[in-house]
């Protein structure tokens, strides 16, 4: 990973590229998107300043968990402009996120667990198959697409 010196105080596209392991054209897009910023220089080139690798690095890190960009953005957003985010802020907004994790991770179990027991049957009963008919709150009274 290449290193940037201590007196640099704004990067361009292709060394926050290079640091963050974002390819540019997710940087365009973070960019697009308002998860990131820049300015331009009198050459119309992108320049960053050093805390928009932290940004990347939490962009990336929420995306891997599953948080929409929407939710990132506005997390960001509450985010101090130019300075770099500190333990605290990064805690502060990802424990914004946990209940929505827990409940995820709770889906998806129940599914991996009705998915075991559904191999084989092949079913798909819109009364009874508990993957095409989560948590059927109907189901005792109608059947079908009736609702």
């Amino acid at each position: 990973m290449p290193q940037i010196p201590e007196n640099v105080h704004e990067l361009t596209v292709g060394q926050l590229s290079a640091r963050s392991g974002a390819a540019v054209s997710a940087l365009h897009f973070y960019e697009s998107k308002g998860l990131i910023s820049s300015r331009r220089t009198s050459g119309n080139q992108r320049r960053y300043t050093r805390d928009a690798l932290r940004r990347v690095a939490f962009v990336r890190a929420a995306q891997r968990v599953g948080i929409p960009l929407a939710s990132i953005r506005d997390a960001l957003a509450r985010l101090p402009e130019e300075r770099t985010p500190t333990h605290e802020d990064w805690a502060r907004l990802s424990e914004a996120w946990r209940a929505e994790l827990d409940q995820r991770i709770s889906r998806l179990s129940r599914l991996r667990d009705h998915l075991t027991d559904c191999i084989g049957c092949g079913c798909l009963s819109l009364e009874t198959c508990a993957l095409s008919n989560p948590d059927d709150a109907f189901g005792e009274k109608l059947t079908g697409s009736r609702l």
